[in-house]
């Protein structure tokens, strides 16, 4: 067995150089997070790199969108189905077609800075088709669910016009949309839906 040879003292790096490569990554890190990790997740740009990069629209994007999801969350209090018709307007759906699925389309306009919420009731498993198109402008959205305490973020979007998908229910509850129009000008969503779900609720909160 060969034992490897001990290395001379002038060969180590001296405790001066050991200082300086640690005060270049300690820089090379803070460059990294001044101009990439801070514009990109928080939109913050102190140096202005991330603006010209595009990152700080990027970060901008992610701290609107999970605001607006925030203040959801606390519309709904954590997702009892009762907080639903508190201070706002529902207007529900029959749920005949529990078993075999049902289909519905979903038309709404929103005034700039208006919102709305579709939310669909669904049972673990269950699966529904989705496709909405906004004509007039663009609009956020994020599509989640919560219910029995748990939550989850399916999708989120800002300044889109069309979507499509499914949604596989996780957990039974509440599941759908919140809509915000940022633009300038009325926009009209039209949401088409196919699929298991029982009870469908359209949302305008008061206020808005």
């Amino acid at each position: 067995m060969l034992n490897a040879e001990k290395p001379r003292p002038e060969d180590l790096p001296s405790s001066g150089q050991l200082i300086r490569s640690t005060i270049i990554a300690a820089a090379a890190a803070l460059a990294i997070l001044v101009t990439i990790i801070l514009p990109a997740e928080y939109g913050i740009d102190p140096s202005g790199i991330g603006r010209v990069l595009g990152l700080a629209d990027m970060g901008e994007i992610k701290q609107e969108l999970a605001e607006e999801a925030r203040q959801d969350e606390l519309r709904h209090g954590g997702g009892d189905q009762s907080s639903l018709i508190e201070g706002i307007f529902s207007l529900f759906v029959d749920t005949a077609y529990a078993q075999e699925g049902r289909a519905d389309t979903v038309t709404f306009t929103l005034a700039p800075d208006a919102s709305a919420e579709t939310k669909l009731v669904m049972a673990t498993g269950d699966v529904t088709e989705y496709a909405w198109v906004a004509e007039g402008g663009r609009i956020n959205f994020d599509l989640h669910a919560h219910g029995q305490g748990e939550s989850i973020t399916y999708d989120r979007g800002r300044g889109a016009s069309s979507g499509e998908g499914s949604i596989e229910a996780p957990f039974p509850g509440e599941h759908g949309w919140f809509w915000r129009n940022r633009d300038d000008s009325p926009v009209t969503v039209t949401l088409q839906l196919r699929g298991a779900y029982t009870d469908l609720a359209e949302i305008y909160p008061s206020g808005d």
